[in-house]
Formats: C-alpha cells, structure tokens, sequence
C-alpha cells in the first residue's frame, strides 16, 4: 500500500512551512533514517528524515514551494515490492472524485463511471479525522490557544481544533467562549499599508525585491508584538571589566591542555544566570492573569546567523561551569550557523544575552524576547576615565542594559539584578565558587 509523506510538524509553533530542497528524486530507495529533504521552518532549516523504506514514487510537492501546510502530503513511498507507477497514481485517485462532484472531470468532460466509485470522498475524510485521535492526552493547539485557554478555563481536550491538522487556534477558543468575532478586527489593523505604499511608490529607484524567508517573517512578527504589546523598562549601568578580563587571560592558560577556550560572552553568560538567581523577581515570565517563577536560569544567547536570528539556550547556566558553558556555546553556535538547531535547543528559556560589543557597539536597547520578561545588552569594553578608589583613572569599561518587562518586574527589581550582575563582573572570582 503507498505510503503517503506529508509535510511534518518540525517545531511545536510550526503550522506551515517551505519545502527548499528535495535530497532525493523520484525512483530513489530510501530507508529509515535517510534524509528526505531540506525544510524551512520559522525558526531554520531543519532536514526531514525516513520514518518508513521503500521507493520515492511520485514528489507531489516541488522544491521552493512557500506555504506548504503542516499534514499536507508532499511525496509518495511505493512499499516492498509495489509498482512504483501505480503508487504514484495513488494521490491523483484519490483526488479525482472531489475535482468530478456533478459528473464532470476538471476538464469539463463526462467523468468516467470506474474513475470515481462512490466511496472515495469518504477515504479522503479519513486524514482528517486522524489529527484528534492522536491527540489523546496530548491536546495539538497552538501556544497562542494554550494561553487563552488557560486564562478563560477552557478545558483544550473538549474541543475539535480548525487549524492544520486539526490543531486548536485561537478562533476556536474564541467559539468555545463565545468572544465576538469583532475581537479579530484589531489584528487586522495594524497592516503595513503605509509602508507598502511607500514601497509601491518608490519603485523608481534601483532595487532588488528579495522574498522573505519564514525566519525573517517570525521574527518580524514577534519583535513587532513584543513592541507593541510588552512596556519596556531599560536600565543601564557601567562596568568595570579589568578584573574579568584578567580571569579569563588566567583560566584559558590553565584550560589550553584541554583544547577550552573562554569568551568573555561565555563569562557574562554565567554572570547573568547567577543575578537570575540572586534576584529570583527577575526569573520570570507574564502569563496573563500569572506570574511564571522560575527556579533555573536557562539563558537564551543571540546568535547571528544568515536568515537572521537564533537564540540557543544555555539550561541551567547557573550551576554549569564556565568551561562547560563555552564548549556547549561553541557547539551550539556552530549548529545554528549551519540550521542544524533542534527545537528544545532554542525554545524556552527564562532570559536572554545580547553582545554586540565585538562590533564596537557602545550601548544599545534590545527588544524582549516573549515570553521571557527580560533580555541583558552588552556593549563594547573601551579603554574610559574612571574613578577607581577615589581617584580618577584610565580603566576597561563596558556599558550592559537591562530590557525588562514592566507588567512582571518592577523598576526597583530590575534594579537589584542589574546592581548584581555588576558586582559579579567586576569581582569575578564570585562566580568560581
């Protein structure tokens, strides 16, 4: 029987997506494991593997298509010993009776009487039930309708999800709770149509339209949330960053027969993750009508990457040491470069680091990562006067500025963790202990 390979859910927000490279062809046998193709997500291009062996009959989906919806199916596999032809077949059948409803083919012609048995729409609705008896006791719902029903006492489990496969969205809380359907016009407002037509009326000018991948798209989208619907509240301070970097010329020395070499980002990761600690107001998430606290401090690091940006996380960097912190950021780092990253290595997290400072960025506000409530912008260390016991001096400063969201964390809190980040930093040997 033909084994239908559907377009998979590689990322628990991921409702659709584009399918950028085929690795195998049709007449291709492939086994369980093998690399299928190449798919791009919202968050980076992931490889898609065989679950099941047999022979790539027909690749219903082309490379380079845009959009294509979770569930949806993208190739056919002819099992052991089918013929390969007639499995390729097998989509188009299935196709063919809902294309002849009122007796007539796509082509307007007298639909066959053998070509379109009556049984057939049927089968077709058969996928489509498949999404809820999965669900089982893990409901499909989108993060966005998890919230909601949180806040609302909706209970997931009682309801039948609209969106792709079959998974809960937002209007089907919105039902279940009888919410207006007015309630969607405010979405709809904030449409970029200003400066679509300003685009529109500049195409005069020398350009180049490039697409959008679904990464540039994602983080449009967030990052324009996060503005409009998240109060920042920024607080910088100025560091003194002598003593670390003494540290660190004095531990990579010690380290160098290990093949370990420290960043002062690795450094401030750790920093960081204690002051989460120390300040435990500040190791929190908005949730609506909750508070989330948390007891570990998983920091999110921002990684540069050619789509745009991935944020690998770092569990638990409070109690990792240093040198494991660099040799997990290394390898991390190296495999958002390469769109390697698997989802739990880059969704969650209770805060965030931003360094700019090896661009020669002085000090810069960054936006909130939701649903984390706080992100640390590091700028350049620079050679500045400064006052050391009394006295003015020539010292290596660095300015950090804390992003918090203010429906979570006070200005005061935000304060105190900032106060400790600093102290940590100019006395660094604390984070050794």
């Amino acid at each position: 029987m033909p084994i239908e390979l559907k377009m998979p859910a590689l990322s628990p927000t991921m409702e659709e997506g584009t399918l950028a490279k085929w690795l195998v062809k049709e007449g291709d046998t492939v086994a369980a494991g093998d690399l299928l193709a190449e798919i791009e997500t919202d968050k980076a291009t992931m490889e898609f593997e065989a679950v099941d062996e047999g022979t790539i009959a027909k690749i219903v989906v082309p490379e380079g298509t845009d959009r294509v919806k979770v569930g949806e199916v993208i190739a056919v596999i002819a099992g052991e010993g089918e013929d390969a032809g007639a499995a390729a077949e097998a989509p188009k059948a299935a196709k063919e009776p809902v294309a002849k409803e009122g007796g007539e083919t796509g082509a307007g012609q007298p639909a066959k009487e053998d070509a379109a048995p009556a049984p057939k729409p049927e089968a077709k609705a058969a996928p489509q039930a498949a999404p809820k008896a999965d669900t089982g006791d893990r409901v499909k719902a989108s993060p966005l309708a998890r919230r909601l029903a949180e806040q609302k006492g909706v209970d997931l489990s009682s309801l039948t999800g609209s969106g792709p496969g079959g998974r809960i969205v937002k209007a089907d809380i919105d039902s279940a709770t009888g919410a207006p359907k007015k309630a969607v016009a405010p979405e709809a407002a904030p449409v970029a149509t200003p400066a679509a037509a300003a685009a529109t009326a500049d195409t005069e000018i020398p350009h180049e339209a490039v697409k959008l991948s679904n990464m540039r798209k994602t983080i449009a989208r967030r990052l324009t949330e996060s503005k409009q619907q998240i109060p920042h509240i920024y607080l910088t301070v100025d560091i003194q960053i002598d003593a670390l970097l003494k540290l660190r010329g004095e531990l990579n020395e010690s380290l160098k027969s290990r093949g370990v070499k420290l960043s002062v980002n690795d450094m401030l990761i750790k920093a960081l993750a204690i002051s989460l600690i120390e300040v435990p107001a500040c190791n929190v998430s908005f949730a609506g009508d909750q508070l989330l606290k948390y007891s570990r401090a998983d920091v999110s690091v921002a990684v540069s990457i050619p789509n745009g940006l991935i944020t690998p996380i770092i569990v638990g960097a409070d109690t990792k040491s240093m040198s494991a912190i660099a040799t997990e950021m290394k390898d991390l780092a190296g495999r958002a470069k390469e769109g390697k990253l698997q989802p739990h290595e880059y969704q969650g997290g209770t805060a965030s680091i931003s360094n700019m400072g090896m661009f020669g960025i002085k000090a810069f506000d960054a936006v909130i990562n939701p649903p984390q409530a706080m992100i640390m912008a590091i700028g350049a260390g620079e050679k500045r006067p400064y006052v050391v016991n009394d006295s003015l001096q020539i010292a290596t400063v660095m300015s950090a500025t804390g992003s918090f969201d203010h429906r979570a964390i006070d200005g005061a809190d935000g304060a105190k963790q900032m106060q400790a980040f600093k102290r940590l930093v100019e006395n660094p040997l604390g984070m050794l202990a």
